[in-house]
C-alpha cells in the first residue's frame, strides 16, 4: 500500500515505518497522523512484522536530515480553524500516539534528526528510545504559547523523574542524542550512521522471542505503576497460564532441553 506522507516496509519481520515529508522536516499534518495510524492497524494485524521501528526521513541535497519538527505551522497559518476543528486535531494527534503506545508489538523509535513537539511525544511513546548522536529533542510548547501533548505529562515523569520532566517542559531545553541517554531519556545514542542498524540490531534481538510473551510482557509492564502488587501477580499468573497453552511454549520448552535456538510461530 503507498501512503502520502510516510513510507513502510517489511522485512524478515520487522517493519519500519518512516516520516515522509523531508521538505517540511516531517513536520506533523493531519495527513500524516492519519498515514501512521493507517499503518499501525495494518501492522497490529500481521502476523508476520514481530518489530516495528519508527523513523524520520534521511538527508538529501535538498533538506535536512529530520525525525519529525512537530506541528506544521505553516500549515497552520493557512486558515483559522474553529474550536471545533482544533478540537479534532487534538485529539487526531492524541490517538497516534495512543495506538502507538498500545501497539501490541515492540515499538523502537530512531530519531535520526531533530524532534521537537509532536515528535517529541510520538518518540516517547514508544518502547525504546535509539538517537543518533546529533539529533536532539525537546519540549517547546511553554515558549510558543501551547502545552504539551500525547501523555508526556505522564510518560517523562516515569521515564526521568518528575523534577527532570518539569525542567525540561518548563524551560524547552533541548537534549542531544548522549545528554538524552544520561538523563534516562534514550536508551542509546550512537553516530548517525549507525542508528538505524542499531535499531535493526535490536529489533531482530526481539523477533526471535515468542510473541505472545511479547505481548504480555509489553501490557503488563505498562499497565504496572498504576497497579498494585496483588493485581499484577493476579495478572502475570494468567500471563502463565495463557502461555502454557501454546505451541510457542511447548517449543521453547523443546528447543532448551535440545540446546537449540527456538522457532516461534505466535500460536
Amino acid at each position: 500500500m503507498t501512503y502520502e506522507t510516510v513510507i513502510y516496509e517489511l522485512q524478515d519481520g520487522i517493519g519500519i515505518l518512516r516520516l515522509n515529508r523531508p521538505e517540511r522536516m516531517n513536520a506533523v499534518i493531519e495527513q500524516l497522523y492519519l498515514d501512521i495510524q493507517a499503518v499501525l492497524a495494518q501492522a497490529a494485524g500481521d502476523d508476520q512484522l514481530r518489530v516495528l521501528i519508527l523513523t524520520g526521513s534521511e538527508r538529501s541535497q535538498d533538506n535536512k536530515q529530520a525525525f519529525c519538527a512537530g506541528a506544521d505551522l505553516k500549515e497552520h497559518k493557512k486558515g483559522e480553524r474553529s474550536p471545533w476543528q482544533k478540537r479534532e486535531y487534538i485529539l487526531l494527534a492524541h490517538e497516534t500516539t495512543r495506538l502507538l503506545y498500545l501497539f501490541p508489538k515492540p515499538v523502537i523509535v530512531a530519531v535520526n534528526g531533530p524532534a521537537r513537539g509532536a515528535g517529541s511525544e510520538m518518540a516517547l511513546n514508544g518502547d525504546f528510545l535509539l538517537m543518533a548522536d546529533s539529533a536532539s529533542i525537546a519540549f517547546p510548547e511553554t515558549g510558543l504559547g501551547t502545552f504539551v501533548g500525547g501523555g508526556v505529562t505522564s510518560h517523562l515523569g516515569k521515564l526521568i523523574g518528575r523534577q527532570r520532566a518539569k525542567e525540561l517542559i518548563f524551560t524547552g531545553r533541548v537534549l542531544d542524542g548522549p545528554a538524552a541517554v544520561a538523563m534516562g531519556l534514550a536508551l542509546k545514542s550512537v553516530p548517525l550512521a549507525e542508528l538505524l542498524p542499531a535499531a535493526l540490531e535490536l529489533a531482530a534481538t526481539l523477533a526471535r522471542k515468542a510473541p505472545i510473551s511479547m505481548r504480555f510482557a509489553k501490557t503488563i509492564l505498562n499497565q504496572s505503576e498504576s497497579l498494585d502488587l496483588q493485581t499484577t501477580l493476579m495478572l502475570e499468573a494468567e500471563a502463565i497460564l495463557a502461555c502454557m497453552t501454546t505451541e510457542d511454549w511447548r517449543e521453547g520448552v523443546v528447543a532448551f532441553a535440545e540446546k537449540r535456538t527456538p522457532e516461534y510461530y505466535g500460536r
